[in-house]
């Protein structure tokens, strides 16, 4: 094994554990660091310390989960030094299956270590740890932003949701009004006046100043109007249902501003041009995948960025049963978006439709030919990378090619 100072960091939401060891696993020191600056400072200290006494290349494993390693590990690629990944999952099976008398932050850092010195002899050990490299910077960026999106949309679902309920308990008829819950017209009737019994009264010329309620959705107010009613406990929740449909109207804004900026970088990414090429990937999905992907050079190869998007199920057969499972380590958020741009293709497209319609009368369910067609467009996106050209349609006397400028 080539001589190297092993770094292995414990991460933590408010303080981060370090042991700092030789290849051969005698460690040198431990020590712990507090999050802000400060704590960074002490660390990168440390580590030039034993780089210039020992004339060893720095290799730090730390685990990425939850996001308590950022900025940490930004600020460690900048330094220069080898930054590997540490599987989570596999990690805690490691610490199981060498386990020690007791379990702490320090114990666990030295544990990283153990890791970081035995898989060389692992026989997959690209699976447990991987380098870090510094990626494609407008995908890190798109990557932050569709999650982000997300996370707003889950919000203003939930209190979408939230809302409903109070409005059909105080204000049966006022559900009905619309069949989208977020269209904007109705959230800005709900927040026009301060009290919900407010709305009923309403004259016309009124309805038509309201953002959004032009003479169509007038009419349809004004037949709720003629029965209109409230149960008595409605003055109470009248400010929850206008707070959480004001929130929603927030949040409205703040989502479409997000996918403004996804379309502008997806303009200029090279990945999301080859993705967004593909019929049915929207934007959004786009974007998405693009994001967590970022750099193709990460992946060996097709069959492993097919684990990774989930289009890859695992064999889990015994005996006569046949079966799969999802791996571990597939990337939810790039599965969830893949799932719905491959179902969007396969109605765009006639000869993904078919295979569509051959995996069903193979006896597959819908999610599961979905993702023996996303199997099949992986194996695309990959040659379509590898060639650096876009998505093309072959039809009979025509051959359409688009390629990257």
């Amino acid at each position: 094994m080539k001589e190297q100072l092993l770094v292995g960091i414990d991460v933590g939401c408010h303080e981060h554990r370090v042991a700092i060891a030789q290849s051969s696993g005698d460690i040198l020191k431990e020590f712990g660091i507090s999050h802000p600056a400060s704590g960074f400072h002490t660390l990168f200290s440390e580590l030039e310390h034993y780089e210039s006494a020992l004339k060893l290349p720095v290799v730090i494993g730390m685990e990425g989960f939850n996001g308590y390693a950022r900025p940490l590990d930004q600020m460690i690629g900048d330094k220069g030094y080898t930054l590997l990944n540490i599987n989570n999952l596999k990690l805690a099976r490691f610490k199981e299956l060498f386990s020690g008398p007791a379990k702490t932050d320090a114990i666990d850092a030295r544990k990283i270590v153990e890791l970081l010195r035995l898989a060389p002899y692992f026989q997959e050990q690209r699976r447990v740890i991987t380098e870090v490299k510094k990626g494609n910077s407008v995908n890190q960026t798109l990557k932050r932003l569709t999650r982000r999106r997300r996370q707003l949309v889950n919000e203003k679902v939930s209190i979408q949701n939230r809302r409903q309920t109070d409005l059909q308990s105080v204000a049966p008829g006022l559900v009905d009004l619309v069949g989208k819950v977020d269209s904007l017209w109705y959230l800005h009737f709900i927040t026009a006046r301060p009290w919900l019994r407010q709305l009923a009264p309403l004259r016309k010329d009124s309805l038509l100043k309201i953002k959004g309620v032009g003479k169509k959705y007038a009419e349809v107010i004004a037949a709720w109007q003629k029965n209109a009613h409230f149960s008595q406990d409605v003055d109470l929740v009248s400010s929850m249902i206008i707070d959480d449909a004001k929130r929603i109207l927030d949040l409205v804004a703040s989502i479409d501003a997000i996918e403004k900026e996804l379309k502008a970088l997806c303009e200029v990414s090279d990945l999301a041009g080859i993705i967004g090429s593909i019929p049915g990937f929207g934007p959004i999905s786009t974007a998405e995948i693009t994001g967590e992907i970022g750099d193709m050079n990460r992946f060996p190869s097709e069959k492993s960025l097919a684990l990774y998007l989930g289009m890859a199920p695992l064999d889990n057969s015994s005996g006569e049963k046949e079966r799969c499972k999802t791996a571990l380590n597939v990337n939810t958020r790039t599965k969830a978006a893949m799932m719905i741009a491959v179902a969007h293709h396969s109605w765009k497209v006639e000869e993904s439709h078919r295979y569509y319609d051959k995996k069903k009368a193979e006896g597959k369910k819908h999610n599961q030919a979905i993702r023996s067609l996303g199997r099949h467009l992986v194996r695309v996106i990959w040659s379509l990378v590898r060639d650096n050209r876009w998505y093309e349609i072959r039809r009979e006397n025509e051959k359409k090619v688009v390629k990257m400028t």
